[in-house]
C-alpha cells in the first residue's frame, strides 16, 4: 500500500492535522511524529501530535515536544475536540486501533480522513490512504521517504531530520539489526548532511539514565533473569511491586529484554511485566527465529519477526506458566539456531 501520489495531493493545501502514534512511544514513534509535524508545518498546516499515553523523558528533547498533547483521561474533552475537528488523522507506527489505546475510538468514527504509515505485518484496514511497508526498518525511514519522493526533501531541516535519525537509529538497534539495508545508511547519511549532532542524539536518548533505572537493572540482572539452556531461551517477570519499589517511571523497562538476548547461546527472551490491568510481554530473538509467530499465536499480540509483544489477561504467575508450557512445543527451532 504506497498511496504516497494521493497523500501528496492531501497536503496541496494547509489544514487541520492530528499525528498520533502508539501507546508508550518509543524513539520511531516520536521521531516519525515529531518529524512528520515539523515538516508539514513548514507547508503551513495546523498541526497537532496526540499520544494515547505519556512516554520516556529521554524523548523529550526532540523538537516540538513541547506541543504534545499526552492523552491522560482528565484532558479527554481536549482531545476528544481536536479529533472531532481535524480535517487528517496520521496514524504512525501502529497497525491496528488498539494499540491506541482509548483514542482508538475516537479515532475510528472520526470524520476526518485517516492516512496510516507504519512498517507493522497485518495492518487494520481502518485508513482511507497507507504507505505500508513492512520491509522497512522504521516508520521514520517511510516519512523521510514519502517527504522525498513527494520532491520536498529540503523541507527535511535540522529538526526533521533529528527526530528522523532518531528513529532509524534506534529500531535498528544502533544500525546492527538485519533491518540494516543500504538504504537505510544511505538515509543516515542523508540525514546527516542536515547537519544533525548525532553525538547529542544518542547522549540523550542513551545516556542520563536515573539512579532508579540502574538500580532496577541491576536487580533484574542480578534476580530475575532466568536462562533456559535447554531451550536456548531467557526471561525476565516483574512485578507491580518490584516496579513501585524501583520507582519505575515510563520507560525504564525498556531494552531490559535484549539484556536476556544478550546471554551467550541464548536464541530467543521475553520479558513479562505486570502493568495491573494486564501483563505485558515482550520477546527479542536472532537468526530466523520467528518470535512474532509465538506471540501472536500464544499471547495476543504481533510485530516483527525478531521483536514482537504481546499482552494477557492472567495473573503474571499464570503467564510464565503459559509461557513454560509452550517452549517445548518450540524448542526444536529454538535450538536449530
Amino acid at each position: 500500500m504506497h498511496d504516497i501520489e494521493a497523500i501528496g495531493d492531501l497536503l496541496r493545501h494547509p489544514h487541520r492535522i492530528l499525528i498520533t502514534t502508539h501507546q508508550n512511544p518509543d524513539a520511531d514513534a516520536m521521531g516519525s511524529s515529531l518529524g512528520l509535524a515539523g515538516y508539514l508545518r513548514q507547508k503551513g498546516h495546523a498541526v497537532t501530535v496526540v499520544t494515547p499515553t505519556d512516554y520516556p523523558h529521554n524523548l523529550a528533547w526532540m523538537p516540538g515536544n513541547d506541543t504534545v498533547i499526552a492523552y491522560d483521561g482528565k484532558n479527554r474533552t481536549l482531545v476528544e475536540g481536536l479529533i472531532a475537528d481535524a480535517d487528517t488523522i496520521f496514524c504512525l507506527d501502529f497497525s491496528g486501533l488498539d494499540r491506541i489505546k482509548d483514542l482508538g475510538p475516537m479515532v475510528r468514527m472520526a470524520t476526518a480522513r485517516k492516512v496510516l504509515i507504519d512498517h507493522h505485518l497485518e495492518p487494520e484496514l481502518f485508513a482511507d490512504l497507507a504507505y505500508w511497508d513492512p520491509t522497512a526498518a522504521s516508520t521514520t525511514q517511510l516519512i523521510f521517504k514519502l517527504i522525498d519522493q513527494l520532491g520536498e526533501g529540503d523541507l527535511i531541516n535540522a529538526d526533521v531530520a533529528a527526530c528522523l535519525y532518531a528513529g532509524l537509529m534506534t529500531d535498528t538497534g544502533s544500525f546492527r539489526h538485519p533491518s540494516t539495508t543500504p538504504d537505510v545508511h544511505r538515509i543516515a547519511a542523508q540525514l546527516l548532511e542536515r547537519d544533525i549532532d548525532v553525538s547529542s542524539i544518542h547522549r540523550r536518548i542513551f545516556d542520563g539514565v536515573s539512579i532508579d533505572k540502574l538500580r532496577l537493572l541491576g536487580y533484574v540482572l542480578n534476580e530475575k533473569l532466568r536462562v533456559l539452556p535447554e531451550y536456548n531461551f531467557a526471561y525476565i517477570t516483574l512485578t507491580a511491586d518490584e516496579l513501585r519499589r524501583y520507582r519505575s517511571k515510563t520507560g525504564d523497562t525498556e531494552g531490559l529484554v535484549n539484556y536476556a538476548l544478550s546471554v551467550e547461546g541464548v536464541t530467543a527472551a521475553a520479558i513479562l511485566i505486570d502493568r495491573v490491568d494486564e501483563i505485558r510481554l515482550s520477546f527479542r530473538s536472532v537468526g530466523n527465529f520467528s518470535v512474532r509467530d509465538l506471540v501472536s499465536t500464544h499471547f495476543n499480540g504481533g510485530g516483527h519477526k525478531n521483536a514482537a509483544g504481546g499482552r494477557m489477561k492472567l495473573s503474571l504467575a499464570e503467564t510464565e506458566q503459559k509461557l513454560l508450557a509452550v517452549l517445548p512445543d518450540y524448542q526444536e527451532q529454538l535450538i536449530a539456531v
